[in-house]
């Protein structure tokens, strides 16, 4: 499993999608609340404790991070939404940052949302995760701090999201616990990103 991620750098942080990498390279985009864990979720990926810096302060992430894995993917680090200590017009700022990238990049294979698995689905997330589909975004549901609550519990909450979500959707998104802890989710996470890859590498060569 540490042998999952051989090499990961950071790349830049961007303030706009056209300071992003213009280089065509698939790229996995990672978003959540302010305070869900996505910095320690990046790291336990990466298996890089630096690699993310983790903060106490919600809203600490204010620009679009690249990390290039392994030689072949960009990790995307993306600001959180929902309640952050910030202006007004700086979330108005982040908002259109985020909507744009996620609407926009044409190298984004999936998105991953971040939900803390001890709650129940929060409004915020659902209205996220609504916009999502109205949109066609790929993406997959992340539930974060796994080690935080019993096995029984985690899966009561994640059958309240698949019923949740069941209301309006036919085909529910792909669902994964994980735990930055004891590393819970992150070999099913990385083997699915290279899943994609391998698909997506199929398609082009199909198409070319």
């Amino acid at each position: 499993m540490d042998n999952l991620v051989k090499k990961a750098l950071f790349v830049k942080s961007s303030a706009k999608i056209e300071e992003c990498p213009a280089d065509g390279i698939n790229e996995y985009a990672f978003i959540g609340r302010s305070n869900v864990g996505k910095s320690s979720l990046i790291n336990m990926l990466t298996g890089q404790n630096g690699m993310a810096k983790v903060s106490q302060t919600p809203g600490k992430t204010q620009l679009i991070n690249h990390y290039f894995i392994n030689g072949s993917w960009y990790l995307v680090d993306l600001p959180g939404y929902g309640f952050a200590k910030t202006s007004k017009a700086s979330r108005a700022i982040f908002h259109a940052m985020i909507t744009n990238y996620i609407q926009n990049r044409e190298t984004l294979i999936n998105l991953f949302v971040l939900v803390d698995s001890r709650l129940e689905p929060q409004k915020v997330d659902l209205e996220f995760i609504s916009a999502l589909g109205e949109s066609q975004v790929p993406f997959t549901i992340i539930f974060t701090k796994a080690d935080k609550i019993s096995k029984s519990a985690l899966q009561r909450n994640i059958a309240t999201y698949q019923e949740e979500l069941s209301k309006e959707w036919d085909e529910l998104p792909k669902m994964i616990a994980t735990s930055a802890e004891s590393k819970l989710g992150r070999e099913e996470v990385m083997h699915f990103i290279d899943e994609l890859n391998r698909l997506v590498k199929e398609e082009k060569s199909e198409n070319s």
